[in-house]
């Protein structure tokens, strides 16, 4: 597969704002969260959002379900993943 080939593929799998639409409050407000902090930690966008770890947790989930976030492990602590927004404007 070729690199075009590669990034078109990654652009449809890509989630947009009519995806997070549908979602749940929780799910919103951690996508508009992310929209204004470039990567956060699921500990900082719960004391971000001031809700529980649950709702956040439910939210990324729910996020990620829709392709609109990626995430991937922290290199300053392995225990811990990073969350940031992907969404096609």
């Amino acid at each position: 597969m070729s690199a075009s080939e590669t990034f078109r593929q990654d652009a449809e799998q890509r989630g947009t704002w009519d995806d997070v639409r549908d979602l749940p409050p929780s799910a919103k407000l951690v996508a508009k969260v992310l929209e204004y902090n470039e990567t956060m930690t699921q500990q900082q966008i719960a004391d971000e959002t001031l809700l529980p770890s649950r709702t956040v947790r439910y939210a990324l989930n729910r996020l990620d379900e829709e392709n609109v976030i990626d995430s991937r492990f922290s290199f300053s602590d392995a225990r811990k993943r990073l969350y940031t927004l992907d969404i096609d404007a």
